[in-house]
């Protein structure tokens, strides 16, 4: 079968290969790919950055943003043939860690964790796959093919379960919602956050194209210059990774307010701060600064109901490019108008 698989840390390595049909030590369920998203960490593998081939293979199978469909399950699984499934990137560590031990794996301690496509373990880029009945959520039928976006809903679906955990160390009533980036990331948490009936307002540095056009459309208010607005914010969902634009937001936080952070900047490039100042912003605000990556499995769960619960419309313009497999080189060109890319390999029905 067909697989994009790469050569972990060697630039340009990148390949449609012949691969065996999954072994079934991989699992017990059988699934077809229907979709795979493509995303920044994707093109940082490619170009070299990082990335860890499964233990004795020199090729990385890519992608972690699934779709599938079961071909076989057990039975007694919960699943059945026909079931759309979005698998869990992240595997607990062998030994395991506190939180691994819970199935909290997402917040592993000893990092000996295993994630599809990015960490020891094949990714989804491949025509069939093999996983664990308890390593796959189901998606709702009705979102078909935008069930593909469960994966990265699950990411700021864990940030906002951090922030209201975090915040209910007092009384904790937030209005007010600031989202740094429009990309695909920023827009699901703005969409989450105005589910969750917040006053949302999203930053990002573009003035045309469809992003404006979609965080207005979600009836969030859209800013290309954060002082547009003299309003403070009591939560802060940061997606860019971008240094000068995490200190402008905590310059913008309420007394109280919990800036979460899910962006990491692609560039090297080092920005002068001052620590002091920041230090002083934080305690005399009561403002708490975190970081989050990956999601558990109760964030994909609020992530399909986030999705479920959205106007498909809307989400279908997310999806800007939809490239078959044996094009997949296009998937990774970025358009001036793209938001979200993905790998469809002709098999939604």
């Amino acid at each position: 079968m067909r697989a994009l698989t790469v050569k972990p840390l060697t630039p340009g390595s990148a390949e449609l290969s012949e691969i065996p049909e999954p072994d079934p030590s991989e699992g017990s369920v059988l699934v077809e790919a229907v979709a795979v998203g493509v995303d920044g960490t994707d093109q940082e593998i490619i170009g070299g950055a990082y990335g860890w081939a499964p233990p004795g293979k020199d090729r990385l199978v890519l992608g972690h943003e699934s779709l599938g469909r079961v071909l076989e399950a057990p039975e007694g699984s919960g699943l059945a043939t026909g079931d759309l499934v979005v698998a869990f990137v992240r595997h607990p560590d062998p030994v395991p860690c506190e939180n691994c031990a819970v199935d909290e794996w997402d917040m592993c301690r000893n990092a000996m964790y295993t994630e599809h496509g990015i960490k020891e373990r094949d990714g989804f880029i491949r025509e069939r796959y093999r996983l664990e009945p308890e390593r796959v959520v189901k998606a709702d039928p009705a979102l078909g093919f935008l069930a593909v976006l469960v994966e990265p809903t699950s990411v700021v679906a864990k940030a906002w379960d951090h922030v209201e955990r975090i915040g209910s160390r007092a009384e904790f009533r937030p209005r007010r919602a600031l989202v740094t980036g429009a990309g695909p990331i920023g827009l699901l948490a703005a969409m989450i956050g105005v589910q969750k009936g917040l006053e949302v307002h999203v930053l990002d540095r573009v003035t045309e194209g469809p992003k404006p056009a979609l965080v207005k459309d979600l009836g969030a208010a859209y800013h290309a210059d954060l002082e547009e607005t003299d309003v403070m914010f009591d939560a802060v969902i940061e997606c860019t990774g971008v240094g000068p634009l995490v200190f402008h937001a905590i310059e913008h936080t309420a007394p109280g307010g919990v800036i979460c952070l899910t962006g990491i900047a692609s560039s090297d490039r080092k920005v002068p701060l001052d620590a002091s100042a920041i230090n002083k912003e934080l305690v005399l605000n009561n403002a708490v600064l975190f970081g989050s990556v990956n999601a558990g499995r109760r964030h994909y769960e609020q992530a399909a109901a986030a999705l479920a619960a959205a106007e498909r419309g809307w989400l279908e313009r997310l999806v800007t490019a939809r490239v078959p497999l044996d094009r997949w080189l296009e998937a990774l060109e970025r358009r001036p108008d793209d938001v979200k890319t993905v790998i469809d390999f002709g098999t939604a029905s």
